[in-house]
């Protein structure tokens, strides 16, 4: 069955297990932005609206207390589940910059038109991201997010249009070598 995404939602963290015993519990952020914890009054956590309490920040996690649940048996109930915000929150970005969840689904094209395929991850590298791309036949094609081969991201229609490298189309040759045998 195929994950269905909220687009109305950004998910910005994921509750971990409790910390000390006053109902606190330890979030993993999920977001370039951990910043964006200090000023929540209320977040999604699963299907439930709760109400924050308190933030504070503790080694690699955000430590949040909700007043739905006041105490550490109860809060326990929380662990796993996803932290997620209106979309009309999401913080905002300079030009030129997407999110990830704006980017995986969007259909591939070429500068010529043919569709190469649909996004289904990007991959973080370090120096760039790289756009995993599923094909109709279901092969997978590594894009590196770089100008010299992104040349338009239309979130809005859909659609990135590339101009690949040298290697990825000698690669794609060499796909269709193979296949032909």
């Amino acid at each position: 069955m195929a994950e269905v995404r909220d687009t109305q939602r950004v998910t910005i963290g994921k509750v971990g297990g409790p910390h000390g015993i006053h109902g606190e519990m330890r979030i993993i952020p999920l977001t370039d932005f951990p910043e964006r914890f200090e000023t929540l009054r209320e977040v999604m956590v699963g299907e439930e609206l709760l109400h924050v309490e308190s933030v504070k920040y503790h080694k690699q996690f955000v430590l949040m207390k909700f007043r739905e649940y006041p105490v550490r048996e109860q809060a326990m109930r929380l662990t796993n589940r996803l932290l997620t915000v209106p979309r009309s929150e999401a913080a905002a970005l300079s030009e030129g910059e997407y999110y990830t969840f704006d980017i995986i689904g969007l259909q591939v094209e070429r500068v010529d038109g043919s569709v190469l395929g649909t996004v289904e991850n990007v991959l973080r590298t370090g120096s760039n991201d790289v756009y995993a791309v599923r094909t109709s036949d279901g092969r997978e094609l590594l894009v590196p997010a770089l100008k010299r081969v992104v040349k338009e991201i239309d979130i809005r229609g859909g659609r990135i249009v590339v101009e690949p490298m040298e290697e990825l189309s000698e690669r794609e040759a060499d796909f269709s070598a193979e296949d032909a045998d």
